[in-house]
């Protein structure tokens, strides 16, 4: 995950010189399977306006999910596997755990 913020980080400091600025489109879905979208074989989903941005764009292939929505969260915020930051399952409104407020994000 580190890596993959470098990388976005990297891209991003390079475009700051380009003439022509990229655009960058992360989509965040919980509760969605590796083939559950068109650019990644889906014939059950119709997804036409994914499938022209990866046709058109970049698709990335190598990829790490949490198997619950509040650790994958976590990482996108903090660049850290789940554990790393305490978050070892799903957050509910009415608990009383949460990302720790002096984690960088």
């Amino acid at each position: 995950m580190k890596q993959f913020l470098i990388t976005l980080l990297a891209l991003f400091t390079f475009s700051l010189w380009a003439k022509e600025k990229p655009n960058l489109i992360l989509i965040f879905i919980d509760d969605m399977g590796y083939g559950d979208i068109g650019p990644y074989g889906s014939k059950l989903n119709r997804t036409p306006s994914l499938d022209r941005m990866a046709r058109e764009g970049r698709k990335l292939t190598s990829f790490y999910a949490a198997p619950v929505c509040s650790a994958s969260r976590a990482q996108l915020l903090t660049g850290c596997y789940a554990p790393r930051v305490s978050v070892p399952g799903v957050f509910f409104p009415a608990g009383r755990n949460g990302l720790n407020p002096k984690e960088h994000t």
